[in-house]
């Protein structure tokens, strides 16, 4: 796909660039070409400095396909988007034992050597971070038989902290092409624009101009972004409990944007399976024939479990070359392997990982163009004529069908290596999946093979009903944990000055146990088989729950913590405490000083919010108002606390409460005896 027409570089009305705006976005974009004699190369790599010795050489290998695409005519030109995830030099390695987004990481600032050459380090990784960069890479082969080999290619590179794929498919869509047409003024062009833009608001519409013209993407929410980005945003309490969103255009979790329809088309009915297998966190090996292919249905998996937080190590295109293809390919017969969810195109790993035991093969052979898809699908035969229903039946017949049932039984017999000699689309796997194929949303998909432009608007509405009903299936699965995250509020008449009960605590033993009396509700029975009480044992036990559990928690601990301080601000305390025994008023006034204390150390650590000063001021005048009813006596042994006299000292005060005698306090001794 050319540039769009309407952005044009003009050098006299370029911003310049501003490196702290572009890490909110940017970590750096590279140009990368692939030299016959010295393999990859970095040519480019602006800002420079941005990368390490390791993570240049990580980059390079992964910005490029495995093998040259032999679908071209001579002298032509073969573009192609993929994006790939590797994990930084420093974090930590691969363990089977091990799940990511855990907790908040450090931020790293490596910096580049000057010399470019591309050697591995042999440096020890002992650090316990877990950071991900994802690379997004416009890919050109340029077929031209007077070249040496009959061609060369190079790929432009975007490099983020963020899974962002909805804003830089299109900004490489425009940069890629600019590229190759002015070279590296584009790289200084786009970043000088990209760090204007406005700080990313997860979950929200947001517009990016880029020279004249300008992106209108929805970035993923909160919810879905794990904490080990490097930066952290608010979670709404909309996101806390699993309900189903008013909203449906808003995206509820990460990839929204990829074409599920079209790369499982030829595997619909084991979306299901697919699904469950993401949910308990098993490992998972997609093979297509190219890398827009794999990175396509690695990300649509992912998108697949929305609105969890997945916590499964995904790598949409992943090599031989990644330091810890090493550890996945010595792990023995019977081993465990991590949970991992490898794309990949080289029919290697067929053999070196012959041990997976979930292999998934999608996509299909490039067809002979040099049109850069927007998304990449797979083709399994067109309907002539008007768009029909792609329903259950035609798929039913297809599966059970004498010649296909005879297929499925040699493609079980033959595994995944049978791909070695011809690609087909097709699972193995001796996973028992809990949940049934809905054949009401089946039959709802339309199949139309009339041109491209109507193909791709069908796949948006097709990609809009399966992402609707997995939205709707994994909600409904979560629901049984929603009590964990309710909150409460004061009740009418209590004080809001005391601690805020303790969220119900969590036993799995004691969940399951309930939820198999109780039932996991409607939608979820209507859709299982009788043993779904083991897909929530399974789900307990694997990689996803607990990030996601105590993510849940912590964001429904702080919203609890918001209304009962929002319920002190309105509180009237001389209403309060006229009901208050004395040792309730002595309660009380613990209390308020110590929300006062911890108002101040918000504001000196530089974390408290906009509504602090406020919040201080009118615990102080509650705190005047508890000390001014308080006996004599106690008055003068709670100011033997410096602390607490320069929190009471201010303007005298009078309060008069019924049945209480009039009171005046103002600066006392505290010299003064008892």
């Amino acid at each position: 796909m050319s540039r769009s027409p309407s952005f044009s570089v003009k050098s006299e009305l370029s911003p310049k660039l501003d490196p702290e705006s572009l890490q909110q976005w940017v970590v750096a974009f590279c140009i990368i070409r692939f030299d016959l004699e010295q393999g990859q190369l970095i040519e480019e790599c602006y800002p420079p400095g941005c990368l390490t010795q390791d993570e240049e050489l990580e980059v390079a290998f992964s910005s490029f396909p495995d093998s040259v695409s032999q679908h071209q005519n001579r002298s032509s030109i073969h573009d192609c988007i993929f994006f790939f995830r590797f994990r930084r030099r420093g974090s930590s390695q691969i363990d089977a034992s091990s799940t990511e987004m855990t907790e908040i990481d450090k931020k790293l600032t490596p910096k580049s050597p000057d010399v470019k050459v591309l050697r591995r380090s042999k440096s020890n990784n002992d650090s316990k971070d877990s950071r991900y960069m994802y690379g997004y890479v416009f890919n050109r082969q340029r077929h031209d038989e007077r070249l040496k080999r009959g061609g060369e290619q190079k790929s432009v590179v975007i490099l983020s902290h963020s899974p962002y794929s909805s804003v830089f498919r299109p900004l490489l869509q425009i940069m890629g092409p600019l590229y190759f047409d002015i070279g590296r003024k584009a790289l200084e062009h786009i970043a000088a624009y990209v760090s204007m833009w406005p700080s990313p608001v997860p979950g929200k519409l947001m517009e990016l101009p880029i020279g004249n013209a300008a992106l209108k993407v929805n970035l993923p929410p909160a919810h879905s972004l794990p904490s080990e980005n490097g930066m952290l945003f608010e979670e709404s309490a909309s996101s806390m409990a699993p309900f189903l969103p008013n909203n449906q255009s808003v995206p509820q979790g990460l990839f929204h944007d990829s074409d599920l329809f079209g790369i499982f088309r030829g595997l619909l009915l084991q979306l299901w399976v697919l699904w469950e297998l993401l949910l308990i966190g098993e490992p998972m090996l997609i093979i297509a024939p190219t890398p827009p292919q794999c990175s396509e249905a690695v990300a649509g998996l992912v998108s697949l479990v929305a609105p969890l937080l997945c916590s499964v190590d995904f790598r949409p295109y992943f090599t031989i070359h990644d330091p810890e293809f090493a550890h996945l390919n010595s792990l023995q017969e019977g081993g465990t392997f991590p949970p991992m969810i490898l794309g990949v195109t080289n029919l290697f790993f067929l053999k070196s990982l012959r041990n997976m035991p979930h292999v998934i093969s999608v996509g299909s052979p490039a067809p002979n163009t040099n049109r850069l898809p927007l998304a990449t699908r797979s083709s399994t035969g067109r309907i002539s004529g008007r768009p029909e229903g792609f329903g259950f039946q035609q798929l039913s017949l297809k599966k059970f069908s004498p010649s296909n049932l005879l297929n499925a039984v040699k493609l079980r017999r033959d595994g995944p290596l049978c791909l070695m000699t011809e690609h087909k689309e097709a699972i193995w796997s001796t996973y028992s999946a809990t949940t049934k194929p809905d054949t009401s949303i089946l039959n709802r998909l339309i199949d139309a093979g009339m041109s491209p432009r109507v193909e791709e608007s069908m796949s948006v509405v097709n990609n809009e009903i399966l992402r609707r009903h997995f939205l709707e299936l994994t909600t409904n699965f979560l629901a049984p944990f929603g009590p964990y995250f309710r909150t409460r509020t004061p009740s009418e008449g209590s004080s809001p000055f005391v601690d805020p009960p303790r969220l119900i605590p969590f036993n799995a033993d004691e969940f399951l146990g309930s939820l198999s009396a109780r039932g996991p509700g409607k939608f979820v029975s209507k859709r299982m088989r009788s043993n779904w009480l083991d897909l929530y044992r399974r789900f307990l036990e694997g990689p996803n729950f607990t990030p996601w559990f105590q993510r849940r928690r912590a964001v429904a601990e702080q919203e609890q913590h918001r209304l009962w301080r929002q319920a002190r601000m309105k509180t009237d305390i001389q209403q309060l405490i006229s009901k208050m025994s004395e040792l309730e008023i002595v309660d009380s006034f613990n209390a308020i000083e110590r929300h006062i204390l911890e108002e101040i150390q918000l504001d000196q650590s530089g974390r408290a919010s906009t509504d602090s000063g406020a919040t201080c001021q009118k615990l102080k005048g509650d705190l005047q108002a508890v000390f001014n009813v308080l006996p004599k006596d106690m008055q003068q042994l709670l100011l033997f606390n410096p602390q607490r006299a320069a929190l009471l000292k201010g303007a005298p005060e009078h309060t008069k409460l019924p049945g209480r005698p009039l009171i005046q306090v103002g600066v006392v001794s505290t010299t003064s005896p008892r």
